[in-house]
């Protein structure tokens, strides 16, 4: 599969999470060997927990709405790895989407996101005094 489909199948995670449509989320996952890194969250292991952090996180009328940008891949074999920047309520988190080529389809392994650090602010020239 080449990066185009991996692509698609990480553009499918965040219209699931914007629609928060379950059902979409549960098929993107892969069904066993999952787990996943919400920021600040302790990590969840297993594809039970995984779901269940996604159905409550639907479920939060203040959730702020994800967008991803910057979207880098990386393929080895059989696995795909998708880093992005994920903009919500005005921060920055580094996001990691570990996919597994299953079945002829991209399946979700592991979501990670965590704050992203802002840039260093450009240096400028050292100023001179003359006398």
């Amino acid at each position: 599969m080449d990066e185009n489909a991996l692509l698609a199948a990480n553009a499918v995670y965040y219209q699931a999470f914007a629609a928060r449509d379950l059902g979409a989320m549960e098929a993107l996952w892969a069904s066993d060997g999952v787990t996943c890194v919400h920021p600040g969250w302790p990590a969840l292991i297993g594809r039970a927990p995984v779901i269940a952090s996604y159905r409550d996180i639907f479920r939060n009328p203040s959730q702020e709405a994800v967008t991803a940008r910057e979207e880098k891949t990386l393929i080895e074999g059989g696995d795909g790895r998708v880093f992005c920047v994920e903009e919500v309520g005005g921060g920055l988190l580094l996001a990691t989407n570990w996919f597994r080529l299953i079945d002829e389809k991209w399946r979700l392994l592991h979501h990670q996101a965590s704050p992203l650090a802002p840039p260093p602010p450009a240096k400028q020239e050292a100023k001179r005094s003359f006398h």
